[in-house]
This record gives structure tokens, sequence and C-alpha cells, in this order.
């Protein structure tokens, strides 16, 4: 009896922060996993068994068709995709460059979107008894709004319709379309919060804590699971109850 082919599942910004932490979140899970990012960190450098790096730069729209066929030409059939990677850009609207302005939404929005569709053909190719996974990680600034994230939070509040109106267009071939939105994640990233602004955000939550990279990967690892046959077009908030 032949053993079942691996399931590989790609995620973006996968080289570092919560990227990473969702890429061997997965791998440790079974899954087979390629990590997509500009250029790759000492961790995921070193990584061995199933996680393996592949670069690429999610901001050039037009090398994306043959990113994802370069991927499906080396690993073989594609059962998952994270949309990670983004970033953060932040200041008072009135002030940001254009050029920023344009960055974070190529990044943020149009990238994960270019991919998914790439992706999604991939999947239908494979048929209905496939399926696939898509998981699209959005915040909770997208619904919530943060002064200075006027743009971020534009980019991710879209990420959330794209998923609801995905999700009932390729639900019929089985695959299932769901968003993460975290909170204000225990990372290097709010290591740049100040004292008082982070003790805030901290005593906001009623577990009086920030989520944790292990909290967003598991929530991920569930949405890519057999669990999570029967979950699509929904948004999984994990902040630790900071907006309930």
């Amino acid at each position: 009896m032949s053993e079942a082919p691996p399931r590989n599942i790609i995620v973006t910004g996968g080289s570092r922060g919560l990227g990473l932490g969702i890429a061997i979140k997965l791998r440790d899970h079974g899954y087979h996993v390629i990590a997509v990012a500009r250029k790759a960190s000492d961790e995921i450098a070193r990584a061995t068994r199933s996680l393996h790096f592949w670069p690429g730069d999610l901001a050039d729209i037009d090398a994306i068709p043959a990113l994802v066929k370069d991927i499906r030409a080396e690993f073989g059939p594609i059962h998952g995709l994270v949309n990670n990677a983004g970033i953060g850009t932040s200041g008072l609207l009135a002030n940001m460059r254009s050029a920023d302005i344009e960055r974070t939404v190529r990044l943020n929005m149009l990238s994960p979107i270019v991919l998914t569709k790439h992706v999604l053909r991939v999947m239908m190719v494979q048929g209905r008894k496939t399926g696939g996974r898509i998981v699209n990680i959005s915040s909770i600034v997208g619904a919530t709004g943060f002064s200075g994230l006027a743009v971020y939070g534009a980019t991710k509040a879209s990420l959330v319709g794209f998923t609801k109106s995905l999700a009932r267009e390729v639900g019929p071939l089985g695959i299932t379309v769901n968003a993460i939105a975290p909170g204000f994640v225990d990372t290097a990233m709010t290591d740049g919060l100040e004292g008082a602004q982070r003790e805030q955000i901290v005593r906001r939550s009623p577990l009086h804590r920030l989520a944790e990279t292990e909290d967003v990967a598991n929530a991920a690892a569930f949405l890519m699971s057999d669990a999570a046959r029967n979950i699509t077009g929904t948004v999984l908030t994990v902040d630790a109850g900071s907006s309930a």
C-alpha cells in the first residue's frame, strides 16, 4: 500500500516572526511547508524535515504566476496557502507618502489576491476530492481601527471581505477559505511599543496578556486540518479577548 503524498502548504513571509511560527507549527503537524520570503533568516536556513525556504518577492506582482508554477513543479500538488506576508507601515494618513501607501496596499492586499488566484488554479485542476485550504492573516485593526494605522487597517479589512466572498466562489470545489485576525502579538514587533502603551493594551485584555505567535500558529494549523473541513468564510480572532 503506497503512502499518501505529502500535503504541501505555502506560507508567505515564512522566514521570520509570525510566518515562521506558522510554518514550523504546520510542519510539526505533518504538512510539507514551503516558506516564501525575499531572503532566508537563520532559523529557516537551518530548518529541515519538510520545511523548505523558497525565495520570492511578493511585491513583484508580475512574477507571482511563475512563482506558483515553479513551486508546483518542484513539490507537486498544493494543498494549502497561508497569506501571511505583509508590512505594518504606520503614520498619520495626512503625512504619509503616496509611495508608502502604494507599497502597503500592494504587499498587503494586491499580492495575496493575485497569489491566491494562481494557487486556486492549481487546486481546481487537482479536483474536488483533493480540495484545499486558504488562510488569510488579517488583523483586529481591520475591524477596530487604530490611530496611525489607517492604510494598514484598510488592507487588513479588505482581506476579510476577500475571504468571505471567495469562500462562496470556491466552496463547491471543496476548498475552504478563512481568515485569522491576530491582535497585538507578543513578538519583536510589539517590543517597539512604549511601556505605558504596551501595558494599556495588556490591561484591555480580559486575560491581561498579549496573544503569542504559538496561539496564531495553532489557529492556522486547525483551519488547515480535516477537523475544520466544514468551516469556511469565517474570521478567527486571536487577541486574548482584547476586542471582545
